[in-house]
């Protein structure tokens, strides 16, 4: 059961959104509790409509859902809306070379003495190849049957099946197996390569570094298959071209590693390995100052109520209710115009804002406590995480649906369970 629920969890990512999880996706037992009151407070009155059945209707719902989640995190990355002082404080990083090494700050922003480092990139982490024979596109000679091989990945087993009918090329059944690979979601990535007018079957592991006493990241045999043996030694699917490596740099002068180019140094910065740095030539990563920290987060701000609003108008021609939550982004902004606009932030013919950086600095720079200027973000980030809550809450607000009952007004029992026909859309298909 646990294997079909990873399998269903890991389509509805691919499928829906490949937004990452981050600190501010966990939760304390009061807040779930929360949102479960949220829950009954909301379903008790509403009314009883049909079930949404549009595969289209479905994404764009779940879509709204996880770009709310999105502005959410942004906004809460950003700012501390329970204290003014506080108001997008978030100190940020600097790296002196992006192209090598890319940096976010993770610690406490109250944190004193923060240190710099400097790392110089060696090699990045890399995943496990495996690249079959190179076959020309002529008629594929195993004979017509049902065939399977074995998996081993991320410490799970699994067993792939396909059949041949015998009238296919090499070239057919290589295809088949890449979109077979790609569609079973095993930490696994296929693709064709072709040289000289033949194809072969590349596969590269999702994860990188190296396991634990050399094991490789994968592993494909059909020595003990259900069905039909053979697929693997004639494609050579076994052959590993490229096993995965670790991450080597030199940080602070002292050697290390990692499994993969994305980690964390000492609960401090949030590194991201991008290239291997210049002979000699550190990158070196620290702290913006305060306002250049200010200014960053103030057009993060605006960056993520773009990409909501975006998000959203692009449903307005086959989504008729998407414009209310449209409308309402622009009412939420229109309030603010004025302090907006006056500190370096301009309205956008399509209803998007853009932030003037230089004007934000000088706005910032122009009183001692430069908070002071930016007072009115508290309320625009405020207003915008409530509609975030709202939409994440029930994104069927904004689907047009079947109403087919109202229900007594203060006399209804409640019903919590009314979400589930909004959760019903990630699984409809593995019922």
């Amino acid at each position: 059961m646990g294997a079909v629920l990873n399998t269903v969890y890991n389509n509805y990512l691919s499928t829906y959104t490949p937004k990452s999880i981050t600190r501010y996706d966990s939760h304390k037992k009061s807040e779930l509790r929360s949102v479960y009151n949220s829950i009954v407070k909301q379903t008790k009155e509403s009314p009883w409509y049909l079930p949404t059945t549009s595969k289209e209707t479905q994404n764009y719902a779940v879509d709204l859902k996880e770009n709310a989640r999105d502005l959410h995190n942004t906004i809460s990355m950003l700012s501390n809306l329970t204290d003014t002082n506080g108001l997008l404080s978030q100190k940020r990083a600097f790296s002196s070379d992006e192209s090598s090494v890319k940096a976010t700050f993770v610690g406490e922003s109250t944190d004193e003495d923060i240190p710099e480092i400097d790392i110089e990139i060696k090699s990045l982490a890399s995943p496990q190849e495996n690249l079959g024979y190179f076959l020309s596109d002529s008629k594929v000679t195993l004979p017509a049957d049902t065939y399977s091989f074995d998996v081993s990945a991320n410490d799970m087993n699994y067993e792939l099946q396909f059949t041949i009918s015998g009238n296919e090329t090499n070239k057919d059944i290589q295809s088949r197996l890449m979109r077979l690979i790609n569609n079973s979601s095993i930490g696994i990535q296929a693709s064709l390569e072709e040289a000289d007018g033949k194809t072969a079957l590349k596969l590269v592991s999702d994860a990188t570094g190296e396991r634990e006493n050399g094991k490789p990241r994968f592993t494909i045999s059909d020595d003990r298959t259900s069905k039909r043996s053979g697929t693997v030694e004639y494609f050579g699917l076994d052959y590993t071209s490229k096993p995965a490596g670790n991450a080597e740099f030199i940080l602070n002068g002292d050697e290390r590693s990692a499994l993969s180019n994305h980690f964390i140094i000492g609960s401090l910065y949030e590194v991201e390995l991008n290239g291997v740095s210049p002979e000699g030539k550190p990158t070196h990563v620290g702290l913006k100052t305060d306002v250049d920290s200010f200014t960053d987060n103030v057009a993060h701000l605006i960056d993520g109520y773009n990409e909501f609003y975006k998000n959203t108008s692009s449903y307005l021609d086959s989504q008729r209710l998407s414009k209310k939550l449209v409308d309402e982004l622009k009412g939420i902004a229109s309030v603010f115009e004025s302090d907006l606009t006056t500190t370096g932030i301009e309205f956008n013919d399509d209803g998007t804002l853009t932030a003037n950086k230089d004007t934000i600095k000088e706005a910032a720079l122009a009183t001692e406590n430069f908070a002071e200027n930016f007072k009115y973000l508290k309320s625009f980030a405020g207003a915008l995480m409530q509609k975030s809550n709202q939409v994440a809450l029930n994104p069927m607000d904004y689907v047009n649906k079947t109403i087919v009952a109202y229900k007594n007004p203060g006399k209804n029992f409640v019903s919590p369970y009314t979400t589930s026909a909004y959760t019903g859309m990630m699984f409809s298909s593995y019922c």
